[in-house]
């Protein structure tokens, strides 16, 4: 069972930055994909960002350039670096992890999941 605790979120003026933490409990942290959602109000979650144990990563188009994600495995803790935000940007941001190696953008393939921080960003 994998527990994640989310941190960070907030108000942020365009063209800011914003760091969000994910910290997991539970003894295979470092072998489980991280994924960042965010859903939009009255809009679906959507994908943002993937790593996996290895470092590998992969980014939503959107994003891409603008948002790290990255992992620190001997703190069970995930993060999501985020700069150059948009007011599009804005909405709440999940943290999630998945059993397996494989890297997934379906929010179905995810089954342990952060209680969402809000990030919402003013022009």
């Amino acid at each position: 069972q994998v527990q994640l605790v989310q941190s960070g979120g907030g108000l942020v003026q365009a063209g800011g930055s914003l760091r969000l933490s994910c910290a997991a409990e539970g003894p295979t942290f470092s072998s489980l994909p991280m994924g960042w959602f965010r859903q939009a109000p009255g809009k679906e979650r959507e994908f943002v960002a993937v790593i996996r144990w290895s470092d590998t990563t992969t980014y939503a188009d959107s994003v891409k350039g603008r948002f790290t994600i990255s992992r620190d495995n001997a703190k069970n803790t995930a993060f999501l670096q985020m700069t150059t935000l948009k007011p599009e940007d804005t909405a709440v941001y999940y943290c999630a992890a998945r059993s397996g190696f494989a890297l997934s953008v379906r929010a179905d393939e995810y089954e342990y999941w952060g209680q969402g921080t809000q990030v919402t960003v003013s022009s």
